[in-house]
């Protein structure tokens, strides 16, 4: 649109469901507002932009890895399932989950770890 810049991604087999992805900055934003955001992104303050799903956590981190993708995490047992993280050039903050399968229990181990890696 000229004045305006994104990209959307979607999957060719689920055409409704997509991704926007733009950088911070005008008309949405002044630049020095733009500025804050991209600083605030960077330091991950804004929590995780997108979370993606997979069937096999591990295999898609060797895959990602080897195509030179930084990840910030590695995949990691969780009572959910097993996920990683990385950032995108931008510093977005995404995980990718292999989700469990049947009835989730959080221990209180869980959430004492979780706690002390906030």
């Amino acid at each position: 649109m000229g004045f305006m810049r994104w990209l959307t991604i979607a999957l060719p087999g689920d055409p409704d469901r997509q991704i926007l992805l733009e950088v911070p900055g005008p008309p949405a934003h002044s630049d020095e507002v733009a500025a804050t955001v991209r600083d605030l992104v960077t330091k991950g303050a804004l929590g995780a932009a997108a979370m993606l799903t997979t069937d096999d956590c591990r295999k898609t981190y060797e895959e990602l890895s080897a195509l030179g993708v930084e990840f910030t995490e590695e995949p990691t047992e969780q009572p959910y399932g097993i996920d990683c993280a990385l950032r995108d050039p931008f510093g977005n903050h995404i995980r990718i989950t292999q989700l469990a399968t049947g009835p989730v229990e959080i221990s209180d181990d869980d959430i004492a770890r979780w706690k002390s890696d906030a």
